[in-house]
């Protein structure tokens, strides 16, 4: 029996909540509707405001002065979406919003992957960035519909922790490509800037992903600790929430160097 079917097992207000018991297949060490009948995990469901504050951070926060038009682009629009979904998710423990929330989450690495792999070289004025451009949007075009109807199809989260993975690898891969061999390479100090604000922004995913692991295997723990500690300060130790809003500052952060790397070669362009 897996680590997040025994939360739910254990967790005494299931059949308490408007959204009845738990339908879907990830569940995490939150006791639902712990707080309020009408969101299954608080925590969980709050702390997502972080994408959203990111994204409209981005949006309205760096538009022309004078200006109410939002600022976006692919990758704040896909933070706000993977906001909305996980938010949906962790109030109603419902298996269509999981599974949207899953799918967000490719979106906004998708967003990711994309930013960084059509940041190739610049060649002309009026030609591609890279020779590679218009292969891999083609081929992300088409392989992102076909997996996310493959894993709703199979609705095994295996294949979903395979391909989010993979995407943080080649996203890993295609940073030191940019900072550390790309020719004609940037501006000496701008590599350093963005290779330490880089290095951070991998550092806080990597505590994301062990503190999202440690609520998934020592949940017994940790509800013990939160029972002793009451609320407020019981919520210090909802570690999926802690998952959301580090994650939701790493991708920010090099969200923001992508956004300069990209300046940087449209300068190039104009040269």
């Amino acid at each position: 029996m897996s680590e997040q079917s025994r939360h739910r097992l254990a967790n005494s207000h299931n059949y308490q909540g408007v959204w009845g018991p738990p339908t879907s297949s990830a569940n995490f060490c939150e006791e639902d509707y712990d707080v309020t009948r009408y969101i299954a995990e608080f925590m969980n469901s709050a702390t997502n405001l972080a994408y959203i504050y990111y994204a409209l951070v981005h949006m309205y926060g760096h538009r022309r002065r004078g200006s109410w038009s939002p600022n976006y682009d692919f990758m704040s629009v896909s933070m706000i979406i993977l906001g909305i979904s996980s938010t949906l998710f962790h109030s109603t423990n419902r298996q269509t919003m999981q599974f949207a929330d899953e799918l967000a989450m490719l979106v906004l690495a998708w967003a990711i992957f994309h930013a960084m792999w059509t940041s190739g070289p610049a060649s002309t004025r009026d030609g591609p960035s890279s020779l590679y451009e218009r292969p891999i949007k083609i081929f992300m075009a088409l392989f992102f519909p076909a997996f996310g109807a493959f894993y709703v199809y199979t609705g095994k989260l295996v294949y979903h922790y395979v391909c989010f993975f993979g995407l943080v690898i080649l996203i890993i891969m295609r940073g030191y490509y940019l900072f550390w061999l790309r020719t004609p390479s940037f501006p000496e100090e701008k590599r350093k800037d963005w290779r330490w604000r880089g290095r951070k922004a991998l550092a806080i995913l990597v505590l994301a992903y062990v503190l999202w692991n440690i609520d998934l295997e020592f949940c017994t723990e940790l509800r013990a600790l939160r029972t002793r500690m009451r609320l407020p300060w019981a919520w210090l130790l909802e570690l999926h929430g802690w998952w959301h809003i580090f994650t939701a500052t790493s991708a920010a952060w090099y969200m923001d160097i992508l956004r300069e790397v990209q300046d940087e070669i449209a300068k190039e362009k104009r040269v």
